[in-house]
């Protein structure tokens, strides 16, 4: 960040110097808070996705219409209460089966012509049924020739049309569009058919139906029939049971010898007679039930057309892509925060690195670069200029007491490029300058030189002039309000001025700074940048260290301040620069 931002942010925060305890900190409402804050993108885009691509298959699909057709069973049974019940639920389920059953599914084809029905021959895998394929572990491509070779041999051996091999297929796609059902405990069966049209759907559930009850008349058709040829057969057994029982009577009674045997003879008979006419009567009424079956089913309720559509159900579909989305969404927003080490709260710095305070502060508004304005030379004007900018108003009151404490020269260094350094070190000058203070700014950045840029683009000397004869300090350094002096950095030849600060060989000291002013800033290069930090920071009473809000991760903040302690450098404190007005700290 160059010299063109302006700042507002939130109040330094006096935050403990180390974590205490082994262990990690209980979650709390604000965490969640501020999970929900920094995260919420992630979760809403994620369910925006999975509703987005919901909608896009709810465009897409096909829409399947399913109609329902009632019908009563009437179970022949007998016996107890208790045998009935058993008898009429077996019953009931074996006409579930039969109506399931193929004659009944590949009769309705035939009635229908669904042979010639794209729906039902079309043998290209849908996308719903190539994803149930795939959870399954199965693949359809794969699983056609395997059928295929699985009935080679009884292809060869009873060659199929191609009329035969439609007709189970589209029996077979039917089977899959179909659901029959028992009501309740009733005798009440519905049978419910699945159509992308309306008025197919209520054309297959009626013929469904029709089918079922001319199969149940068929099979008690057949019965009969198979129950009058045996009785046929044994009407003619009996026949000529009666025939020789009533020639041997009629012989016998011609010469009665034996009254009993006669009695015996004329019993037989009749009990022949009796059983013949009895079987007769059996025959005769077997043969009118093959003449005029009757059902064990009827038809209560014709299918109605459907209003609506069944499938794909749009608020069902909808609310679970939202319910998946959200889940999703939350998962990720969890893995990316458990995994971001950018640094965007205070006390991930103040924890791990044991500082003793730590700023945040908000870009507000950006402004011309070195604009004049906010230097300017008169004293009554000054204060005018300078309004209190919140959030650097306090910052700049820590610092102060830190001069308190002898700590005098402070430096300004930046992790990494563009965190703001030259526009923090400016305002601390200008705010330090206002309550009274002599300040000096000082323009180190040898990568970058911001502020000479800004403030003295034009200066024929400066910070490396007068490393090599400090009398220069006089001219060199420029009066920008009666209590601000700024020493621009100069021309930079090999070595940069902090590297020769830190020889302690040069013209310039601190201490004969010290007693001019009282207060002293140096903007330093950032640390990724350049050495500089390494070598000037040991030569100053301390060192602000500043980070970019959501760009500078943790680690690249520990190893700067690490770095610095280990070469002697006091680190006063930290600066979270760039973050959001609405940042809570």
């Amino acid at each position: 960040m160059t010299s063109s931002t302006i700042f507002s942010g939130v109040s330094p925060i006096s935050l403990p110097a180390a974590a205490t305890g082994g262990g990690n900190s209980p979650l709390t409402l604000r965490d969640m808070l501020f999970f929900l804050k920094m995260r919420w993108h992630w979760i809403v885009v994620t369910t925006i996705a999975f509703l987005a691509i919901a909608g896009i298959y709810l465009l897409t699909a096909e829409p399947t219409f399913v109609a329902s057709t009632q019908l009563v069973i009437f179970p022949q049974v007998s016996g107890s209460e208790a045998q009935r019940a058993f008898a009429e639920d077996a019953f009931i389920e074996g006409q579930l089966e039969i109506a399931r059953s193929s004659d009944v599914v590949g009769g309705t084809v035939a009635a229908l012509g669904l042979v010639h029905d794209p729906e039902f021959v079309d043998q290209t895998p849908s996308l719903q049924d190539r994803a149930k394929n795939w959870l399954m572990g199965l693949s359809s491509q794969a699983d056609i020739p395997s059928q295929d070779t699985a009935g080679k041999g009884a292809s060869e051996a009873q060659p199929r049309t191609e009329e035969e091999r439609l007709q189970d297929w589209a029996t077979a796609k039917l089977l899959n569009m179909m659901d029959i059902r028992r009501i309740g405990n009733s005798m009440i069966i519905e049978i419910s058919a699945a159509a992308s049209n309306p008025q197919k759907a209520v054309d297959i559930a009626d013929t469904l139906a029709r089918q079922y009850i001319q199969k149940n008349i068929a099979m008690k058709a057949n019965a009969a029939r198979q129950y009058s040829d045996w009785l046929a057969k044994f009407i003619a057994e009996q026949q000529r049971g009666l025939a020789d029982t009533a020639s041997a009577l009629a012989s016998f009674t011609s010469n009665p010898r034996d009254q009993a045997k006669l009695a015996e003879l004329q019993s037989a008979t009749d009990a022949r007679r009796t059983l013949y006419e009895s079987t007769l009567n059996q025959l005769t009424e077997a043969r009118q039930r093959i003449t005029y079956p009757i059902s064990d089913a009827t038809i209560v309720s014709q299918a109605t057309l459907p209003l609506s559509k069944a499938r794909p159900r749009s608020t069902l579909i909808a609310a679970f892509a939202a319910v998946v989305g959200l889940g999703a969404g939350l998962a990720l927003a969890m893995i990316r925060h458990a995994s971001d080490r950018r640094l965007v709260r205070p006390h991930q710095i103040s924890e791990t690195c044991g500082l003793p305070f730590v700023t945040v502060l908000a870009t507000s508004k950006r402004i011309g670069n070195g604009d004049p304005a906010r230097f300017p030379a008169g004293t009554d004007s000054s204060r005018a200029a300078y309004p209190p900018i919140p959030g650097m108003a306090e910052l700049s009151a820590t610092v102060v007491g830190l001069r308190r404490k002898r700590r005098i020269v402070i430096g300004v260094v930046a992790v990494n490029p563009g965190s703001g350094t030259s526009t923090i070190a400016s305002d601390l000058a200008v705010l330090s300058s206002v309550s009274g203070a002599k300040t000096l700014l000082i323009d180190a950045a040898a990568h970058k030189s911001s502020l000479s840029n800004a403030l003295a683009p034009h200066s024929s000397s400066g910070l490396v002039d007068v490393l090599d004869n400090g009398d220069l300090i006089q001219t060199a350094a420029l009066p920008l309000t009666p209590t601000l002096k700024f020493l621009p950095l100069g021309k930079v030849d090999t070595v940069t001025p902090a590297i020769r600060l830190s020889s302690r060989r040069t013209q310039l000291s601190f201490a004969e700074l010290k007693k001019q002013f009282d207060a002293i800033f140096v903007d330093i290069s950032a640390f990724s940048a350049s050495p500089d930090a390494n070598a000037i920071a040991p030569e100053l009473d301390g060192v602000l260290v500043v980070a970019s809000y959501g760009r500078t991760s943790i680690d690249d903040a520990m190893r700067v301040i690490d770095t610095m302690r280990n070469v002697g450098a006091e680190i006063l404190g930290a600066i979270i620069n760039h973050a959001p007005k609405s940042m809570q700290s």
